[in-house]
């Protein structure tokens, strides 16, 4: 097996458990720690792969994106302390924006069920969850659904948005960074995303420590665009100071 052949196949396991060992892929591929290493270190170079302690996981690109359901299983601890804490967020809110994923289900339900509120979403579990709250009126946006994430893109969705003036948006991305700010892989959903930051006046980010130095295809904000980010607290103290320069509020929780 050549070296490219065998980081393919490093990628492909990646991108079917969601991350790899260097200790693992060296006994399944029968070589050194330090080969795997310099495997990993190649991939990550191409953009393709991001270094962890001991190990790696796949950087989603517009070729490839995980599904509703294994985001659902993975950093769930981080992922219900994150929505928590952006639901806090809420203020004097009425018309609220939910985007799609698995962090922004999660925040959903986290909103209070007593309060009279308006909630827009492309998400078809977001409106599952909140369609029998009393106090909660669910704006469901048209459009064709994708089955990656159980939300709707193109014309009709944006064409929906529009014609909205929504107090506050929860938004999710792919990844984001202080030089590419908030990116995703399709370029459908980089256009509603790229919709609610038109129409909405407040808008936070909330999304897990893995989300933050990846670069995805389609560029939809700024990282100054937001007026709060909301992670997890293995994104280091250092690195949340630089995003905080650019967005008046770093949580890390």
């Amino acid at each position: 097996m050549s070296a490219e052949e065998r980081r393919r196949g490093i990628l492909e396991l990646a991108r079917d458990a969601g991350s790899v060992a260097v200790s693992k892929l060296a006994a399944d591929f029968g070589i050194s720690k330090e080969t795997i290493r310099r495997d990993l270190t190649v991939l990550e170079e191409q953009g393709l792969m991001r270094r962890t302690h001991g190990g790696a996981y796949p950087v989603e690109s517009a070729g490839f994106e995980t599904d509703l359901a294994f985001r659902a299983a993975n950093h769930v601890p981080e992922k219900s302390r994150i929505a928590a804490a952006a639901a806090a967020l809420l203020g004097n809110a009425e018309t609220v924006f939910v985007d799609e994923g698995f962090t922004p289900q999660l925040i959903a339900e986290a909103l209070p069920q007593h309060r009279p509120l308006t909630v827009v979403t492309p998400s078809l579990g977001v409106a599952r969850e909140l369609a029998a709250r009393e106090a909660t009126t669910v704006l469901l946006l048209g459009g064709r659904v994708r089955g990656t994430t159980m939300a709707t893109v193109d014309h009709w969705t944006t064409r929906m948005l529009s014609g909205f003036v929504i107090d506050l948006a929860y938004i999710g991305a792919n990844g984001i960074s202080r030089s590419h700010g908030l990116t995703t892989p399709d370029p459908a959903v980089s256009e509603v995303k790229s919709q609610v930051m038109r129409v909405a006046r407040r808008r936070v980010f909330a999304g897990v420590h893995t989300k933050f130095g990846a670069v995805s295809f389609c560029r939809f904000a700024g990282v100054s665009d937001f007026e709060a980010i909301v992670t997890d607290t293995r994104l280091r103290p250092a690195e949340a100071h630089r995003y905080s320069l650019e967005c008046p509020q770093v949580l890390r929780v």
